[in-house]
C-alpha cells in the first residue's frame, strides 16, 4: 500500500545504501542478486542493547552490555534552556494562525521543488503519514511523538525518499513559530491542513509532541544488514509460512508498511492483503480502519517514477556536505517536477488528485485493471477501459491526460473478499467513508501521543476514544490523617509487605514512555487481560485485590483501588526503610481513577504483558536474547536511567520481591528490610561466583566453600559490567547507606507516578 504522495503507506521508496529505490532493489531480489543479511538473535521484544551499535568497542568485546539506550536523552544534547517547558510554550501558540499559514503553504509552489498540480497536499500528507506510521503497538516505539523523522535512520529510509523536501518546505513555518511548535506537532498538523485544504473534515488535532535532539538508538527496526532484504533469506524478519518477527510491523527494512509492488516485489494482491492485515494489526488497526486509511490516503496525491531510479544520489545521511541535508539528488532532466523519482511507481490514483472525494473507489471497483510497468520499470496496475475524461491531467504538463494507477495494495481492496465488502460499503456511503477515514487518520497520527491528558490545544476532540485508554477522573481529596489511617490499615490487613510491594510494582511496571501507555493509574491490573497475566501471579493478585476491595468498602470516604494499590506499596517501602534505620517518608500522590472493562481495549493491552522483568527476576520463557539485555529494554521503556536501574534492582532484591518468591539475588540475611546489602555482598571479594545451570549461579564463601546466596545473570551483571559495577560500588560504600535508601525511594516514587499525566 502506499500513501498519497508516493505509493507508500504500506510502501516503498527510494534509496538503498547504493542509491537504489525500492523498485530497483526488487529487481535484484527477483534476479537473486541481493546479498544475504546477517542473522542475529530473534526475540519477542526489541533488544535495544544490540541495536545500531557497531563501534570498535562492540567489535572488540561483542558480549559487552551496552548501556547507551539508557542515556540517549541526555540533557547535554538539548539546545533549549533547562527550564524550557513545551506545554507552556505551546499554549501560547496562535494555533489558528499556524493552520492558516499551513493552508497557504499548500498552494505556494516553490521553484526548487514544485508542487504537483500546484498543491503540496500529497507531499504533506505523506510526510505526516510516514512520521506517524513507523509506530507499532508491540513496544510502542516509532511514531511521530519525538520528531524523530529528522534523524537517521528514518530520514534516509528508502520509503522516506524525498520527504526531506517536505520538511524543508515547512522550515519557514517552524522558523516563524519557533519553540512554541515542535517538529513532531508541525509535521502532523501539516498533514491535517493538507486534507482540510482538499475538502476533508478532519476529526481533530492534539499537540504535545516533544522533539528529541539526536537519533534514537532504542528502536529495533530489524536484523537485516541490507535495505529491503526479501523474506526467505538469512536474516529475514520472517519465519515459518510468513510469520513476521515481533515487535516489527513493516515487511522489510526501510519500509513503513508493505511493498507497493507486491510481496518481495512480486505482484499478487491476495498475498499483499495478508501483509496489510498483519502490518496494520500491529499498529492496532482493524480491517475497516486499514481499508479506510488506504482509500483516504490514495484519494489525493500521486506516485513518482518517471526516470531511472538507479542513478539517484545518496540519501540525506550519506550525501555530500554541499547538499546541505538533501538526499536522493536526481540528475535526470529538471530533477523534479515531471522528472521526479521516488517510489518508482508513476501516476495518480484519481481523476482529481487535489480533491478529497470518492473517485478512488469508483475507479478501483467499477473498471478493469491490468498489470503493467512504470517508466522506471516498477510494477503497477492501470485501467483497461477508462473513459478519457476520467483520466487525471499530468501534474506539470498542461492539457495532457495520464492513466491513473493502482498499487498491489490498492488491488488488494478489490480482490480480497473482506476488504472488498468494506470498500463497496464505502463506495455507496461517502459520508460514512469520510468519517471512518477521519477517525482512522486521527488514530494513526495520535496513537503514540498517549492518554488525552497529554493532548494540547483547542482542536482536541471532546470524545473519549477507547484506544486512548480513558480513565475516570477522581476528584476525592484525602487529608494527611486519612492517608495515614489507610497506610495503617494496609500494613495491618494481613497482607505481607512483599505482597503489597509486588502488587504496586506489577500495576505500575506496564508503563512505557514510548507511547505513554500503561501504568498504575486506572488499576487495569484488576481487569482482563492483566489480571490473568503470568507475570502478575494471578492467585496472589486476587488475594491482594480482595483485601483492598474490603478496605475501600469500609473506608468512610471514596477512594480508588488504583490509589490503594500504590499506597499499599508506598506504606510497605516506607516501613522497610524504617526497619533499615531510615525514618524517611515515601511521597504519595493521590487522585488515580479506576478504569472499567468498557474503557479497556483488551486486544491492544495484550502487547503490554510483561514477558520478562529483571526487577523481579522473571522470565516467562527462555529467550535467545540475554536476560540482562531484556532488562535494559524494560528499563528504557519505563524511562529510567542506568543509575536509577541500579539502585532499583538493589532495593527490589533485598525487599524479596522476586517472582514466585525465588531467592536469586536476595543478597541479604534480612529480607524485607531496605538496606544496601545487595551491593555489599555483590562486591565482597570474600565471595566467589560459580555457574550452576543456565542463568543460575551460586555465591560461595571462598574460605568455607559454603553457598551463601544464589543469583541470576541479571544480578551478576551489576558486578561484571564496568559501568554498572561503578554504580554498585557507590551504593556498597559505608557512607552511602542512607543515600541508597533515599535514592531507592526517589526512583520507586518515579515509577509509581510515571503515568500521572493528569498532574503534568
Amino acid at each position: 500500500m502506499s500513501t498519497p504522495e508516493e505509493g507508500k503507506c504500506p510502501v516503498n521508496h527510494g534509496d538503498s545504501n547504493h542509491g537504489e529505490t525500492i523498485h530497483s532493489i526488487n529487481e535484484h531480489i527477483q534476479n537473486g542478486t541481493v546479498e544475504n543479511a546477517t542473522n542475529s538473535a530473534k526475540c519477542p521484544v526489541m533488544s535495544g542493547a544490540r541495536t545500531g551499535i557497531n563501534n570498535e568497542t562492540k567489535n572488540w568485546w561483542p558480549k559487552s552490555l551496552k548501556l547507551e539506550i539508557l542515556s540517549q536523552r541526555d540533557s547535554k544534547v538539548n539546545p533549549l534552556d533547562e527550564d524550557f517547558n513545551y506545554k507552556e510554550e505551546f499554549l501560547k501558540l496562535d494555533l489558528e494562525a499556524v493552520k492558516s499559514d499551513l493552508k497557504n503553504l499548500m498552494t505556494d509552489s516553490q521553484s526548487w521543488w514544485p508542487a504537483d498540480w500546484g498543491h503540496y497536499g500529497g507531499l504533506m500528507i505523506r510526510l505526516a503519514w510516514h512520521s506517524a506510521g513507523s509506530y507499532r503497538n508491540a513496544d510502542g516505539r516509532g511514531g511521530s511523538n519525538t520528531g524523530n523523522q529528522r534523524f537517521a535512520p528514518l530520514n534516509s529510509w528508502p520509503d522516506n525518499v524525498n520527504l526531506d523536501k517536505g520538511r524543508r518546505l515547512l522550515w519557514p513555518i517552524k522558523k516563524k513559530y519557533g519553540n512554541k511548535l515542535s517538529w513532531g506537532d508541525l509535521m502532523i498538523l501539516a498533514g491535517n491542513m493538507a486534507y482540510e485544504s482538499m475538502g476533508l473534515k478532519t476529526f481533530g488535532f492534539g499537540g504535545g509532541r516533544v522533539d528529541i535532539w539526536s537519533p534514537e538508538i532504542d528502536t529495533y527496526w530489524g536484523s537485516e544488514s541490507e535495505w529491503l532484504a526479501p523474506s526467505g533469506v538469512e536474516g529475514s524478519r520472517y519465519s515459518g509460512e510468513r510469520d513476521l518477527e515481533n515487535p516489527l510491523a513493516s515487511v522489510m527494512m526501510g519500509l513503513i508498511y508493505v511493498n507497493p509492488e507486491g510481496v518481495d516485489g512480486n505482484p499478487d494482491p491476495l498475498k499483499t492483503a495478508h501483509d496489510m492485515r498483519v502490518t496494520f494489526k500491529r499498529m492496532a488497526m482493524n480491517d475497516e480502519e486499514t481499508a479506510a486509511l488506504t482509500i483516504g490516503g490514495h484519494t489525493v496525491g500521486k506516485c513518482h517514477g518517471n526516470g531511472d531510479a538507479t542513478i539517484l544520489g545518496e540519501s540525506p545521511e550519506g550525501a555530500n556536505v554541499e547538499n546541505q541535508g538533501f538526499g536522493w539528488i536526481n540528475p535526470q532532466g529538471k530533477g523534479h517536477s515531471e522528472n521526479t523519482v521516488s517510489s518508482g511507481i508513476e501516476g495518480a490514483w484519481t481523476t482529481n488528485p487535489t480533491k478529497f472525494n470518492n473517485e478512488y473507489l469508483d475507479l478501483l471497483l467499477n473498471y478493469d485493471w491490468a498489470l503493467t510497468k512504470s517508466p522506471a520499470g516498477a510494477h503497477q496496475w492501470e485501467p483497461t477501459n477508462l473513459p478519457e475524461e476520467k483520466k487525471p491531467f499530468d501534474a506539470f504538463i498542461p492539457n495532457v491526460r495520464r492513466n491513473p494507477i493502482m498499487t498491489d495494495a490498492d488491488m488488494a481492496l478489490k480482490m480480497d473478499p473482506e476488504y472488498r465488502k468494506i470498500s463497496e460499503r464505502f463506495l455507496n456511503d461517502f459520508e460514512y467513508m469520510s468519517d471512518t477515514f477521519a477517525r482512522a487518520w486521527f488514530k494513526l497520527t495520535h496513537r503514540d501521543l498517549g492518554p488525552k491528558d497529554c493532548y494540547l490545544g483547542a482542536d482536541v476532540p471532546a470524545e473519549d476514544l477507547i484506544w486512548q485508554d480513558p480513565i475516570p477522573k477522581n476528584t476525592t481529596v484525602l487529608s494527611d490523617a486519612e492517608i495515614a489511617d489507610l497506610k495503617n490499615q494496609l500494613l495491618n490487613s494481613g497482607l505481607t509487605r512483599t505482597e503489597l510491594i509486588n502488587t504496586a510494582w506489577d500495576s505500575a511496571r506496564t508503563y512505557r514512555g514510548s507511547d505513554y501507555r500503561g501504568g498504575a493509574n486506572g488499576a487495569r491490573i484488576r481487569l482482563a487481560p492483566q489480571k490473568d497475566w503470568k507475570g502478575n501471579e494471578p492467585e496472589r493478585l486476587q488475594k491482594v485485590l480482595h483485601v483492598l476491595a474490603n478496605i475501600k468498602t469500609q473506608f468512610g470516604k471514596e477512594v480508588s483501588i488504583a490509589d490503594l494499590i500504590v499506597l499499599g506499596g508506598t506504606a510497605a517501602v516506607e516501613k522497610a526503610a524504617q526497619d533499615g534505620g531510615f525514618n524517611m517518608e515515601v511521597p504519595f500522590l493521590q487522585g488515580r481513577g479506576d478504569a472499567t472493562d468498557e474503557m479497556t481495549d483488551v486486544e491492544s493491552f495484550e502487547d503490554l504483558e510483561p514477558i520478562h522483568d529483571g526487577y523481579r527476576n522473571f522470565l516467562k520463557e527462555n529467550y535467545s536474547v540475554n536476560p540482562e539485555e531484556l532488562l535494559l529494554d524494560r528499563t528504557q521503556l519505563m524511562g529510567l536511567t542506568a543509575p536509577e536501574m541500579t539502585v532499583l534492582i538493589g532495593g527490589m532484591r533485598v525487599l524479596a520481591t522476586n517472582y514466585g518468591g525465588t531467592k536469586e539475588g536476595v543478597f541479604t540475611n534480612n529480607p524485607g528490610v531496605l538496606s544496601n546489602d545487595f551491593f555489599v555482598n555483590l562486591t565482597d571479594m570474600n565471595n566467589s561466583w560459580n555457574p550452576n545451570g543456565e542463568n543460575h549461579y551460586n555465591i560461595v564463601d571462598r574460605k568455607t566453600g559454603a553457598t551463601k546466596f544464589t543469583a541470576s545473570k541479571v544480578d551478576l551483571v551489576f558486578g561484571s559490567n564496568s559501568i554498572l559495577r561503578a554504580y554498585s560500588e557507590v551504593y556498597a560504600q559505608d557512607d552511602n547507606k542512607e543515600k541508597f535508601a533515599r535514592d531507592f525511594i526517589k526512583v520507586w516514587t518515579k515509577v509509581m507516578n510515571s503515568d500521572r499525566y493528569d498532574l503534568k
